[in-house]
């Protein structure tokens, strides 16, 4: 089992700004998109529209089209039936899953540049700004859908919304369906195979920033653990920290140490329940 840190969200580049966290909570912002898309951040429900004209000083308003991938927050727009979590890659990030071989059974850990934020008479942040973990997705099915979407949406309706079956994409462009449910190895935890944090996970160590994590032991290479792509081994510190890598969507682990792992992603996802 393979677990993927996906980069997902808005930071510097995409969307010029961090993703908001609201009264606690870790809320990340679909980024913007020119690609066919059927959702405007008007769209979505909660604070979506007003968070993005404010936050962004009116360059994307709710009238803005955005890339809600991946899609694992149900209460985000209404939904059909048999919908679940789904997430959409292409290009050189899509070669280097395939290239990882990243399939059935790998787990998605998405994280995101996060800021607090307040409210007073607009959106405005406060604080500073964190990488943090606020979704996941196990894969339990892989699309090829190449330039045409149409098979997938024959075999699931419900997909028809997400942005990576629309017509106007090239090769390889790839979509993970999430299982119905999360499984650890020979542990099953009672969640769905998707979703989205309450208060999320800090990765950013304290008084550091963004870019330097706190990492577990199973993932440190110099306590043992497995390291992840993109991020060699100069990267990794003594004091058991990481400076992250400034590119690349996908870091994908191969864990050596299973049970440490799956102690680690357990007491992180089981927040979701809490």
């Amino acid at each position: 089992m393979k677990i993927i840190f996906s980069r997902k969200g808005f930071d510097g580049t995409a969307g010029g700004c961090p993703s908001p966290i609201v009264e606690g909570r870790p809320v990340s912002l679909p980024i913007p998109t020119k690609m066919p898309s059927r959702t405007r951040y008007g769209d979505l429900s909660g604070h979506y529209g007003d968070l993005v004209t404010d936050l962004t000083r009116g360059r994307l308003t709710a009238e803005s089209w955005c890339h809600l991938d991946p899609d694992v927050a149900s209460e985000c727009l209404p939904r059909i039936a048999g919908w679940r979590g789904a997430l959409g890659q292409v290009s050189s990030a899509q070669g280097h899953l395939a290239k990882q071989n990243v399939g059935r059974g790998d787990l998605f850990i998405f994280w995101g540049l996060f800021r607090p934020v307040e409210h007073d008479s607009r959106w405005k942040f406060i604080g500073r700004p964190e990488h943090r973990i606020w979704g996941w997705l196990q894969v339990g099915d892989v699309f090829d859908l190449g330039a045409d979407g149409s098979r997938a949406i024959e075999q699931h309706p419900w997909l028809e919304v997400h942005p990576h079956v629309r017509p106007g994409w090239k090769s390889p462009n790839v979509l993970y369906l999430a299982a119905d449910r999360l499984k650890l190895g020979p542990k099953q935890l009672p969640l769905k195979g998707w979703g989205s944090l309450k208060r999320g996970y800090r990765l950013s160590a304290a008084c550091s920033l963004p870019s330097v994590w706190t990492v577990p032991e199973w993932l440190h290479p110099g306590k043992g653990g497995c390291g992840m792509t993109y991020n060699p081994p100069d990267r990794w510190k003594p004091d058991g920290s990481l400076q992250t890598a400034a590119r690349g969507q996908e870091f994908v682990a191969h864990p050596i140490d299973s049970s440490s792992m799956s102690d680690w992603v357990t007491s992180v996802l089981m927040e979701a329940t809490s």
